[in-house]
Protein backbone atom coordinates (compact mmCIF):
# COMPACT_ATOMS: atom_id res chain seq x y z
CA UNK A 1 0.00 0.00 0.00
CA UNK A 2 2.78 2.41 0.94
CA UNK A 3 4.67 1.64 -2.29
CA UNK A 4 1.59 2.46 -4.35
CA UNK A 5 1.18 5.79 -2.57
CA UNK A 6 4.83 6.70 -3.17
CA UNK A 7 4.55 5.68 -6.85
CA UNK A 8 1.35 7.72 -7.27
CA UNK A 9 2.96 10.72 -5.59
CA UNK A 10 6.03 10.44 -7.86
CA UNK A 11 3.87 10.17 -11.00
CA UNK A 12 1.70 13.14 -10.03
CA UNK A 13 4.82 15.25 -9.41
CA UNK A 14 6.23 14.17 -12.76
CA UNK A 15 2.99 14.98 -14.62
CA UNK A 16 2.64 18.31 -12.79
CA UNK A 17 6.14 19.41 -13.73
CA UNK A 18 5.59 18.39 -17.34
CA UNK A 19 2.42 20.44 -17.62
CA UNK A 20 4.00 23.55 -16.13
CA UNK A 21 6.92 23.59 -18.57
CA UNK A 22 6.91 26.56 -20.96
CA UNK A 23 5.37 25.97 -24.35
CA UNK A 24 6.38 28.03 -27.38
CA UNK A 25 5.71 28.02 -31.08
CA UNK A 26 7.27 24.93 -32.61
CA UNK A 27 10.16 24.96 -35.04
CA UNK A 28 8.55 23.60 -38.20
CA UNK A 29 11.69 22.06 -39.70
CA UNK A 30 10.38 18.67 -38.53
CA UNK A 31 6.70 19.34 -39.36
CA UNK A 32 4.91 16.70 -41.39
CA UNK A 33 1.81 16.67 -43.54
CA UNK A 34 -0.55 14.19 -41.88
CA UNK A 35 -3.61 14.70 -44.07
CA UNK A 36 -3.91 14.28 -47.81
CA UNK A 37 -4.69 17.11 -50.19
CA UNK A 38 -8.08 16.74 -51.86
CA UNK A 39 -8.13 15.82 -55.52
CA UNK A 40 -9.62 18.19 -58.09
CA UNK A 41 -12.56 15.79 -58.50
CA UNK A 42 -13.22 15.85 -54.72
CA UNK A 43 -13.11 19.64 -54.67
CA UNK A 44 -15.58 19.91 -57.55
CA UNK A 45 -17.90 17.36 -55.95
CA UNK A 46 -17.84 19.04 -52.51
CA UNK A 47 -18.28 22.49 -54.11
CA UNK A 48 -21.65 21.36 -55.43
CA UNK A 49 -22.71 19.89 -52.08
CA UNK A 50 -21.39 22.77 -49.95
CA UNK A 51 -22.93 25.48 -52.10
CA UNK A 52 -26.32 23.78 -52.45
CA UNK A 53 -26.83 23.73 -48.65
CA UNK A 54 -29.91 25.88 -48.05
CA UNK A 55 -28.89 26.57 -44.43
CA UNK A 56 -25.76 28.36 -45.64
CA UNK A 57 -27.80 30.46 -48.06
CA UNK A 58 -30.26 31.50 -45.34
CA UNK A 59 -27.40 32.51 -43.03
CA UNK A 60 -25.64 34.40 -45.83
CA UNK A 61 -22.58 32.11 -45.78
CA UNK A 62 -22.28 31.59 -49.51
CA UNK A 63 -19.51 34.10 -50.37
CA UNK A 64 -17.22 31.37 -51.70
CA UNK A 65 -20.02 29.88 -53.78
CA UNK A 66 -19.97 32.72 -56.29
CA UNK A 67 -16.63 31.54 -57.71
CA UNK A 68 -15.18 28.03 -57.71
CA UNK A 69 -11.65 29.43 -57.34
CA UNK A 70 -12.61 31.09 -54.02
CA UNK A 71 -14.04 27.80 -52.77
CA UNK A 72 -10.95 25.92 -53.99
CA UNK A 73 -8.66 28.32 -52.14
CA UNK A 74 -10.63 27.78 -48.92
CA UNK A 75 -10.90 23.98 -49.15
CA UNK A 76 -7.65 22.94 -50.89
CA UNK A 77 -5.84 22.42 -47.59
CA UNK A 78 -4.15 19.58 -45.73
CA UNK A 79 -3.54 18.99 -42.03
CA UNK A 80 0.06 19.43 -40.85
CA UNK A 81 1.53 18.57 -37.45
CA UNK A 82 4.59 19.88 -35.63
CA UNK A 83 7.47 17.45 -35.09
CA UNK A 84 6.50 16.87 -31.45
CA UNK A 85 2.80 16.45 -32.32
CA UNK A 86 1.64 19.20 -29.93
CA UNK A 87 0.60 21.72 -32.60
CA UNK A 88 -1.33 21.26 -35.82
CA UNK A 89 -2.78 23.42 -38.55
CA UNK A 90 -4.31 23.42 -42.00
CA UNK A 91 -1.98 24.63 -44.73
CA UNK A 92 -2.84 25.32 -48.36
CA UNK A 93 -1.85 22.51 -50.69
CA UNK A 94 -0.43 25.22 -52.96
CA UNK A 95 2.33 25.95 -50.40
CA UNK A 96 5.47 23.85 -50.98
CA UNK A 97 6.60 21.70 -48.04
CA UNK A 98 9.95 23.52 -47.96
CA UNK A 99 8.15 26.83 -47.36
CA UNK A 100 6.15 25.33 -44.49
CA UNK A 101 9.29 23.94 -42.87
CA UNK A 102 11.21 27.21 -43.23
CA UNK A 103 8.45 29.46 -41.84
CA UNK A 104 9.35 31.47 -38.74
CA UNK A 105 6.97 32.18 -35.85
CA UNK A 106 5.67 35.74 -35.64
CA UNK A 107 3.28 35.63 -32.70
CA UNK A 108 1.68 33.44 -30.05
CA UNK A 109 -1.86 34.20 -28.94
CA UNK A 110 -4.08 32.63 -26.31
CA UNK A 111 -7.80 32.13 -26.94
CA UNK A 112 -10.19 30.63 -24.40
CA UNK A 113 -13.44 28.90 -25.28
CA UNK A 114 -15.20 27.61 -22.21
CA UNK A 115 -12.78 25.21 -20.50
CA UNK A 116 -10.54 24.95 -23.58
CA UNK A 117 -7.42 27.00 -24.18
CA UNK A 118 -6.05 27.42 -27.69
CA UNK A 119 -2.48 28.57 -28.21
CA UNK A 120 -2.25 29.88 -31.77
CA UNK A 121 1.13 30.40 -33.42
CA UNK A 122 1.14 32.61 -36.52
CA UNK A 123 3.95 32.07 -39.01
CA UNK A 124 5.68 34.22 -41.60
CA UNK A 125 4.20 32.22 -44.48
CA UNK A 126 0.67 33.27 -43.46
CA UNK A 127 -0.62 30.14 -41.72
CA UNK A 128 -1.22 29.12 -38.11
CA UNK A 129 -0.52 26.09 -35.95
CA UNK A 130 -2.67 25.53 -32.86
CA UNK A 131 -2.26 23.66 -29.55
CA UNK A 132 -5.50 22.80 -27.73
CA UNK A 133 -5.63 21.94 -24.05
CA UNK A 134 -7.95 21.95 -21.04
CA UNK A 135 -5.12 23.29 -18.91
CA UNK A 136 -5.17 26.93 -17.81
CA UNK A 137 -2.57 28.82 -19.85
CA UNK A 138 -0.96 32.23 -19.73
CA UNK A 139 1.26 33.86 -22.36
CA UNK A 140 4.34 35.76 -21.24
CA UNK A 141 3.87 38.83 -23.44
CA UNK A 142 7.17 40.39 -22.33
CA UNK A 143 9.06 37.55 -24.07
CA UNK A 144 7.19 38.28 -27.31
CA UNK A 145 8.43 41.85 -27.67
CA UNK A 146 11.44 41.16 -29.93
CA UNK A 147 9.95 38.47 -32.18
CA UNK A 148 7.54 35.54 -32.20
CA UNK A 149 10.20 32.91 -31.57
CA UNK A 150 10.62 34.12 -27.97
CA UNK A 151 6.93 33.83 -27.07
CA UNK A 152 6.20 31.28 -24.37
CA UNK A 153 3.08 30.10 -22.57
CA UNK A 154 2.81 28.27 -19.30
CA UNK A 155 -0.05 25.85 -18.84
CA UNK A 156 -1.09 24.24 -15.56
Amino acid sequence: MKKRFVAALFLSALVGSTLASPLGCPDLTQATQVGACPSEEELQYTFTGYCSDDNKAYRGETDVCTDYQLYRKMKNVALWESGDGKFDGYVSCEVPAAKVRSAKPQSLQLFKQGKMSRLVCSYSAGFQFTHRTRAQCQVDVSACAADGSGCKASCE
